[in-house]
């Protein structure tokens, strides 16, 4: 990973505050109502925007609302439950095979740490971030599509820096108390104000 051309950690620092400013009450669009319902919408969320995702959710949790009766399902009900959105047999059986997780090691709980959430079937660091500020209020930056995007534009973070790398370098720039903020300010900022076919454009025009 190289550093050249890169904005300087107060410019970055800048850039990030004013993205926060245009988006100051951005939020989680996925609907849950408990942790556990949560990391199900997020590991569903793959390649799929949350608007498919909230179709299929209402369905899903209604018949299986928590881990225990999820991991007693059988795979072709939930299949039915999700079959609109991408990639749902390989996400049914993340989500059965989860749920049994949750139940017989964590007793039915979700865990609210990084370590035991990488563990669990499709769960990677972007979902287990997006799990622990969403439903524990622990602070953490998740980096999709969006925010990697708008890092490296801004020449926040190198152009072949990874996930975990730009994770590690907003962290750096910004205090801890504003990394849930960032996070959601940065993905409604790549939503509704920088999508992805403006990648060419001159970034700071859409800061006004």
């Amino acid at each position: 990973m190289t550093s050249n051309n890169l904005v300087s950690i107060s410019e970055a620092r800048q850039i990030l505050y004013k993205i926060i400013s245009l988006f100051p009450d951005a939020k989680g669009e996925l609907r849950w109502g408990t942790p556990f319902q949560l990391l199900c919408a997020v590991l569903m969320s793959a390649q799929t925007t949350d608007k498919m995702v909230n179709k299929v959710t209402p369905i899903l949790f209604k018949k299986f609302p928590d881990s225990k009766s999820l991991a007693a399902a059988n795979i072709s009900d939930v299949e039915a439950c999700i079959k609109n959105i991408g990639l749902y047999r390989t996400k049914a059986k993340h989500l059965k095979t989860t749920a049994t997780l949750i139940e017989n090691k964590y007793q039915g709980i979700v865990p609210k740490n990084k370590k035991a959430l990488l563990t669990l079937p499709g769960v990677g660091i972007k979902t287990a971030n997006v799990v622990l500020a969403e439903a524990f209020g622990v602070p953490s930056i998740a980096v999709d599509t969006h925010v990697m995007r708008i890092a490296k534009q801004f020449k926040i973070v190198p152009n072949n820096a990874d996930p975990s790398q730009i994770e590690t370098i907003l962290e750096n720039i910004m205090p801890q108390k504003d990394w849930i903020k960032l996070h959601h300010a940065m993905i409604a900022f790549g939503r509704y104000k920088m999508p992805a076919k403006y990648r060419n454009e001159n970034p700071y025009n859409f800061l006004k």
